[in-house]
């Protein structure tokens, strides 16, 4: 590929991604959708503005091996060492069931065994690209699916390795083109070993000492290039001795996970994994042969569908033993039913061997290509359809709640819920509390707190808790539309109790004045807390402690001033911003005249 017809292929990635990406989050798709449906349509197979798939292919793998770097960094040696279950226990179980479950249809619909075993193990990996890109996107990392999701990928990646070595045994044992190295099979793993065993030392003794001597030198470029040299050094290691690229860097980044330099190589290596994953998501989709599909568009359906299937129900089978909450039984095994990766190698080097022909691996790879399109689109549809009812079949039944006449109701005990309850249980006074999260009220009920589990947006709740003959209710609920319909429905139902309540921002502000909450009967979030710390700034710049404060008193008054003004116009959005320009220019010049009274003052002072 010369020069200018590299750039027409950047340039044909860049606009797809630029323009698919976006599309497809409008549609509520994914980001990772996106990037299939784009390399589809400039791929090969379709529009063909891009033809070389495979080395495409190869150099984006490079995303992924950036990803597992980021993802050791967060993890810290420790913290690995407590995941080793999930790891080795359900990744070994999660390999063997579904091997052997794909391996068994396979079987049956008349596959030679060899065909069978190679289709079950290469079928049974799954896409750690996509799979961590949905946790993320999702925020589902820190969840029973998610962190059971994560070992067993882990242990694909490790278990990737050994898999392909086995090949060339069944490819002799089907008298295949393949022969048997004792003496190089030995070798190999002695130089495995060996560049494991540079990674960890390296990592440990040698990357740090390097990472302070090239900080002190204050160039950030040569910090990016050294974090970049690192990954793709430690990824060629391990692809010289057939070991996995992305787990040799995974290795590395949980060396660094409590380095110093732990957030800065992160923030170095991001954008380019970013940028690498969506080039590997399009080389995904440039790999669809549109050819094959069209000559037998039922029967590459109907493998992909069944394939999907049989994963995910092994894989939902299994997710009561990994440890995953009822409720995520299904979406566990929606996140990791596609095929992976590693199944693109893994066929490839059965074709090599002898153990695949040609069309037949051509099919596998259209199917793994397929099942990861697949992936975000059922998601979307457990979304939509499935989780639902789901949430609410495992919702337990809300408390029997007995009205102990307490003169002070919370509706909501997250962070900001329970300041304010530790805060009047320690003044001795009765408080009733409502919330609808089970874990939270679970782990607060030890430390002797009275919690009822219920939804505190229900009339008949409220009413059991003793709402009509409270003197206040606190609403300490996060969610912005539930707080602002608890106020309305309390409104009408008790127009004496007295409303306190948490504002989220300046828009929530103004509507809870509408709701007739003064000012005297909210609190702004992050307000008064921003405040303070902009005190202590000023403090720490140098400013008298008094000084400081009064400063603080000061813009405090003046912000609070110029939103009662500004409550007239707030549906005005260019009156609202004229007089917000107006509010910010009389704030400056009124701290101006502040400083310039003080320069009088120490002149005076030393005259």
């Amino acid at each position: 590929m010369n020069q200018h017809d590299f750039l027409i292929a950047l340039l044909v990635f860049l606009v797809a991604a630029v323009v698919a990406v976006p599309v497809a989050r409008r549609f509520q798709l994914g980001a990772v959708l996106g990037y299939l449906i784009a390399g589809a349509a400039i791929g090969p197979f379709a529009l063909r503005l891009v033809t070389n798939v495979e080395s495409i292919l190869h150099f984006s793998e490079f995303g992924v091996v950036l990803m597992m770097f980021v993802i050791g960094l967060e993890l810290e040696p420790r913290k690995l060492k407590a995941l080793k279950r999930s790891i080795f226990g359900y990744g070994s179980v999660q390999m063997a069931a579904c091997a052997l479950a794909i391996g068994a249809v396979a079987a049956a619909f008349g596959a030679p065994w060899q065909v069978a075993i190679v289709a079950g193990l290469g079928l049974a990996l799954s896409s750690t690209a996509i799979a961590f890109a949905t946790l993320a996107e999702r925020n589902l990392m820190n969840t029973g699916a998610g962190a059971a999701s994560f070992g067993i990928l882990l242990f694909q990646d490790i278990a990737a390795i050994p898999m392909i070595a086995l090949l060339p045994l069944l490819a002799a044992d089907a008298g295949g083109a393949a022969t048997a190295h004792g003496p190089e099979n030995w070798q190999t793993a002695a130089k495995a070993v060996a560049v494991i065993g540079a990674v960890v030392v390296g990592g440990r003794y040698l990357v740090r000492p390097a990472l302070r001597i090239i900080a002190r030198t204050g160039m950030r470029e040569m910090f990016t290039a050294f974090a970049l040299l690192l990954v793709v050094g430690i990824a060629l290691m391990m692809d010289a001795v057939g070991l996995s690229m992305a787990l040799g860097t995974f290795v590395a980044g949980v060396l660094l996970a409590d380095s110093e330099y732990r957030h800065a190589l992160e923030a170095d290596i991001e954008p380019f994994k970013g940028l690498l994953l969506g080039l590997f998501f399009m080389a995904v989709g440039m790999s669809i042969d549109f050819a094959i599909l069209a000559q037998s568009p039922g029967k590459v359906v109907g493998f992909v569908v069944a394939f999907v299937l049989v994963k995910t129900a092994v894989l939902t089978m299994l997710a009561r033993r990994f440890g995953v909450s009822r409720g995520q039984w299904l979406l566990f095994g929606l996140l990791i039913s596609q095929g992976g990766e590693f199944a693109f190698v893994v066929f490839a080097e059965a074709r090599t061997v002898g153990l695949l022909p040609k069309d037949t691996e051509a099919l596998l790879v259209l199917i793994v290509a397929l099942s990861m399109v697949a992936t975000p689109l059922l998601l979307l549809m457990f979304d939509k359809l499935l989780a639902p009812r789901l949430n609410a079949m495992s919702q337990q039944p809300d408390d029997e709640i007995t009205n102990h006449h307490n003169p002070v109701i919370i509706a909501g005990f997250g962070r900001f819920g329970q300041i304010i309850g530790r805060l009047l249980y320690a003044q001795g006074v009765g408080v009733t509390v409502l919330d609808h999260d089970p874990d939270q009220i679970e782990f607060l009920r030890q430390y002797g707190f009275k919690i009822f589990y219920g939804d505190a947006t229900r009339m008949d709740l409220l009413e059991a808790a003793g709402a009509g003959e409270a003197r206040i209710l606190i609403v300490a609920i996060e969610d912005l539309d539930d707080n602002l319909a608890l106020i309305d429905k309390v409104r009408h139902r008790w127009p004496e109790l007295r409303i306190y309540t948490r504002a989220r921002h300046v828009s929530h502000v103004y509507q809870l004045m509408d709701r007739g909450i003064d000012a005297s009967s909210y609190e702004r979030e992050m307000f008064e807390g921003s405040v303070a710390l902009g005190r202590k700034v000023l403090e720490g710049l140098g400013f008298d402690p008094v000084e400081a404060r009064g400063v603080a008193l000061r813009f405090r008054r003046h912000n609070i001033q110029a939103i009662e003004r500004f409550y007239p116009y707030y549906k005005d959005q260019k009156k609202l911003v004229s007089m917000a320009k107006q509010a910010r220019d009389e704030l400056e010049e009124m701290f101006r005249q502040d400083r310039e009274q003080r320069r009088k003052q120490e002149e005076a002072e030393w005259s």
